[in-house]
C-alpha cells in the first residue's frame, strides 16, 4: 500500500472532506495484551485470562484494551500518512472518541481516515482527523473519533 504522502500546509489543506487511506490489518495477539497489560498495571482478567475468559465473557474470549486499541493509532496512522517537510509533529489531543465494540483477542483491525479540519495557527498547522478503527469482518467500529495533530511545517 502506499503511503500518501503531504508536503505542506496546502496540500493538507486540499485534503478537507476526503478520506485519505485505510492502514493495513494488524491482528491483536494475546502476547501484545499481555505486554499492554504489564505496561500499564492493568491485568483484569477480561484481558489476561484466557481460561477465564471463555468460561465467564460475554465475548467468549479475552479482549483487547480500549486503551491498546487508541495506543495503536500512531501505527496504524503512519501506515497511511508521510508528513515530510517538518520541523515538528506533536499530538494534541483526541475529541469525541466513542468506544463501540470490544476487540476480541486475534481479531484484526484496521484504521479508516478523513481530513475533517485544517487550521492555521499562527504558522503552525492544527490538522483534525477523523478516525475510525475497523475491525475486520464486524460491520460496528471498535471506536470513533477525532484526533488532532500539530504539524511545524518548514516554509521556504
Amino acid at each position: 500500500m502506499a503511503k500518501l504522502i503531504i508536503k505542506s500546509f496546502e496540500e493538507l489543506e486540499a485534503l478537507i472532506g476526503k478520506e485519505i487511506g485505510k492502514s493495513e490489518y494488524h491482528s491483536i495477539t494475546q502476547e501484545q495484551i499481555n505486554q499492554f497489560a504489564d505496561a500499564t498495571h492493568d491485568h483484569q482478567w477480561i484481558h489476561t485470562d484466557p481460561e477465564r475468559a471463555k468460561a465467564e465473557s460475554p465475548f467468549g474470549n479475552t479482549i483487547a484494551h480500549g486503551y491498546l486499541t487508541v495506543s495503536m493509532l500512531a501505527y496504524l496512522w503512519e501506515q497511511m500518512v508521510e508528513v515530510q517537510n517538518i520541523k515538528l509533529q506533536v499530538n494534541y489531543g483526541i475529541e469525541s472518541l466513542k468506544f463501540n465494540q470490544p476487540v476480541v483477542v486475534n481479531s484484526k483491525i484496521r484504521l479508516v481516515a478523513k481530513v475533517d479540519e485544517v487550521k492555521d495557527l499562527r504558522g503552525v498547522t492544527k490538522a483534525v482527523i477523523g478516525v475510525v478503527l475497523e475491525i475486520e469482518g464486524n460491520k460496528k467500529p471498535a471506536f470513533e473519533g477525532k484526533i488532532i495533530f500539530l504539524y511545524h511545517f518548514i516554509r521556504n
